[in-house]
């Protein structure tokens, strides 16, 4: 019996290489009219290195991760005499296991002269680095006697994206992800879909694209390829849901946000896909009392009070006693009573405050000078540069 195995890609574009000459030349319009006439070549651009026939593949290819690695396994009986009892059985050896390909494992009664055997198998990438196809056929002889043997077939699997992922926490609880995507094959690649799936706690938004009059656009334009060694840029917010929302300690400790789904096509429309695995942030840390700001205008005139709203949440774990102290800077100052009692606070409880200020500065203000008290471990927690509003004359704002 004969083993031949070869793996099973997709045709290419077949690529002339134009030969030209001025018509002045020797050779005159010869090789143009040979270039007009040559079946591969486009017509109206035959100095082009385009072409519109396909070929098939010489060689193996580069097989990248996330793809499906499809192969041709045929057992041909090259002999003049009959075969019994022929089992072939394919295996994917890598680096961390072991996998059966075979489509049967059932045993093939008997084999003539010149047959074969076909089976085609299928497999998805999963691992980077060194794979081996273990292909083994045993049968039995006319006399009797039992044959084995088998064959490797050593192959390896390239790494086709570089990703990178940046994480932003925002004082509302909102983590913003930033996923940055390289292209690092030599071709190019149509990218299908790049989403991201959080975890159970999230809820997602994805922010690359753009409403334009009604309809809703990538920012990346209506072509959605990856050059080589290009690299582009997907922003995601994640809002908690409000069943955790309310947890100041749930969600303050949440490190686990959820994992990309990458889909992308190459060439003749092989697909393949990545799943990373489950992206993690650092959590931020709020200390034992965490002030956020709920509402805040943009812009507010000179010298004319506004209203504020914070929240203020216990993220240690024991029982506060609170008191409130507000401090005036050079631009903002405070009205209302400062140094008065906000009463206990249990464990990952929340109040809010209502708050009014003004400031006596034009321009981009900070709002300074919160200072809370705990009575019962005689500690001061001071919060500066909380938010910052633009102050305007009452005569611009009007106008």
């Amino acid at each position: 019996l004969i083993l031949a195995v070869m793996r099973l890609t997709k045709p290419t574009l077949f690529t002339n290489i134009p030969v030209t000459c001025e018509e002045r030349d020797l050779p005159g319009n010869l090789f143009n009219q040979l270039m007009k006439d040559d079946p591969s070549t486009v017509n109206g651009a035959e100095t082009l290195m385009l072409g519109e026939m396909l070929t098939l593949p010489q060689n193996f290819g580069n097989i990248f991760l996330g793809e499906t690695f499809s192969s041709y396994i045929s057992v041909h009986n090259d002999s003049n005499q009959v075969v019994k009892d022929i089992l072939v059985k394919a295996d994917l050896q890598t680096s961390s296991q072991r996998l059966n390909l075979s489509a049967s494992s059932a045993a093939v009664a008997e084999l003539k002269p010149d047959c074969c055997i076909d089976d085609v198998i299928h497999h998805e990438v999963k691992e980077i680095g060194t794979h081996i196809l273990v292909c083994a056929v045993s049968y039995t002889t006319q006399t009797g006697e039992k044959m084995y043997f088998r064959k490797f077939f050593k192959f390896q699997v390239l790494k086709p994206l570089d990703v990178k992922t940046k994480f932003y926490n925002a004082e509302t609880d909102e983590v913003f992800l930033e996923a940055q995507i390289q292209n690092i094959t030599t071709s190019p690649m149509f990218m299908e879909k790049v989403s991201l799936e959080p975890s159970m706690m999230y809820n997602v938004a994805e922010l690359n694209t753009v409403d334009t009059a009604g309809e809703s656009e990538s920012t990346f334009g209506a072509r959605t390829y990856l050059q080589p060694m290009d690299t582009r840029q997907y922003l995601y917010c994640l809002k908690p849901k409000q069943e955790f929302a309310e947890k100041a300690g749930v969600i303050k400790g949440v490190t686990v946000i959820g994992k990309l789904d990458i889909v992308w096509k190459t060439n003749l429309g092989e697909r393949g896909r990545l799943q990373t695995s489950q992206l993690q942030r650092m959590a931020p840390g709020y200390g034992d009392v965490r002030l956020s700001l709920e509402t805040i205008p943009d812009t507010v005139n000179l010298e004319e009070p506004f209203d504020i709203t914070c929240k203020i949440t216990n993220c240690s774990e024991r029982t506060m006693d609170l008191v409130l102290e507000m401090c005036n800077t050079n631009s903002i100052h405070w009205c209302g009573v400062s140094g008065r009692q906000l009463g206990k606070l249990h464990p990952s409880s929340s109040l809010h405050l209502a708050l009014t200020l003004l400031s006596s500065v034009q321009g981009l203000q900070s709002v300074s000078g919160l200072r809370l008290t705990d009575t019962f471990l005689k500690r001061t927690y001071e919060y500066d540069d909380i938010a910052q509003v633009c102050v305007v004359s009452s005569e611009v704002k009007q106008s």
